[in-house]
């Protein structure tokens, strides 16, 4: 249980009062499979095509900017995924995890320009560097965690500048790239890139080259100091970014009945299971993002599970 719950409205309206417009709201592709029950089996729903299909047609259908599209290596390919469904909506956006040390990018810029086409500029890229090891050694990645994120900079520099239609060479510690080009360009004139991640070096590629920064839910005063950090640091570069939030939400007519909801998803984990599942990601993750998560609630501890008002 990685992921948090929002409760009710509440939360939703302190921040769009915030904003001089609505928030954008994106419904979620799940390319894992999904149920009614987290980490249960009973019910579960495979995620074969025409599932994922009508849940794209109704979505799109229903006015949401857009879907998120996640990866690892219990996802189907949301590259795929995203093409294949663009084909069948009109409106909606593609917002697709890309993994850096998967593939050179070159090779997904020019993905990215065709998935681009395909949807008449309804493509966007999640960049998304891995904060779990050894899922990331089964992909060939080796890299401890900050070495990461100094070659998601260098993977970035040449993915946006192919992107914004340069010529590339570029010759750093990880990427090298000579003559890089797009014979392909995207629809959108400026691609648009979305990242996460809470350590130090991810807001430094934050600040230096992303569109959209995106945290996981926390405690409001949390996720105020951790955006005004990334502010600052893209202030010094001369530049601005935009914010969004990862976070589950959970919406019902009354609060108690959102609450009722948010149990049942719990229902068939006992608390073995959490606490297995959380041993279990405190060896294996070393994702700072991740980890302040944890924390928030004793590591999965079932009676403390509120953060924030309905969070």
């Amino acid at each position: 249980m990685d992921s948090q719950l929002l409760t009710s409205s509440r939360w939703k309206d302190f921040h769009m009062t915030t904003f001089q417009k609505p928030l954008d709201l994106f419904w979620f592709i799940p390319v894992s499979g999904d149920g009614p029950y987290l980490g249960s089996e009973k019910g579960h729903r495979p995620p074969d095509f025409r599932y994922l299909k009508e849940i794209a047609q109704a979505v799109d259908r229903l006015g949401f900017g857009g879907v998120l599209i996640p990866t690892g290596r219990n996802c189907d390919d949301p590259w795929a995924i995203a093409a294949a469904l663009a084909s069948h909506t009109e409106k909606l956006k593609f917002l697709a995890a890309l993994r850096p040390g998967n593939a050179s990018p070159t090779y997904f810029a020019r993905q990215a320009a065709a998935i681009d086409r395909i949807s008449n500029g309804r493509f966007i890229v999640n960049v998304v560097t891995g904060g779990n090891p050894s899922e990331l050694a089964g992909d060939g990645i080796f890299l401890p965690h900050d070495e990461r994120y100094a070659h998601t900079a260098e993977f970035l520099t040449v993915f946006n500048g192919l992107l914004a239609g340069n010529k590339v060479d570029f010759d750093g510690r990880h990427i090298k790239v000579t003559g890089g080009r797009l014979g392909f360009p995207p629809v959108q004139q400026h691609f648009p890139v979305w990242f996460g991640g809470s350590s130090e070096p991810a807001l430094d590629v934050a600040a230096e080259h992303v569109d959209v920064y995106l945290s996981w839910a926390e405690p409001v005063d949390q996720v105020a100091k951790k955006i005004a950090r990334v502010r600052q640091k893209a202030k010094a570069r001369s530049r601005k970014l935009r914010f969004g939030l990862r976070v589950h939400f959970v919406v019902r007519e009354t609060e108690d009945e959102a609450w009722s909801a948010a149990d049942r998803l719990i229902a068939d984990l006992s608390d073995d299971v959490i606490a297995a599942a959380q041993a279990n990601f405190a060896k294996q993750s070393d994702s700072v993002g991740q980890q302040r998560m944890s924390a928030l609630h004793g590591r999965g501890r079932r009676d403390n599970l509120v953060i924030a008002p309905n969070l």
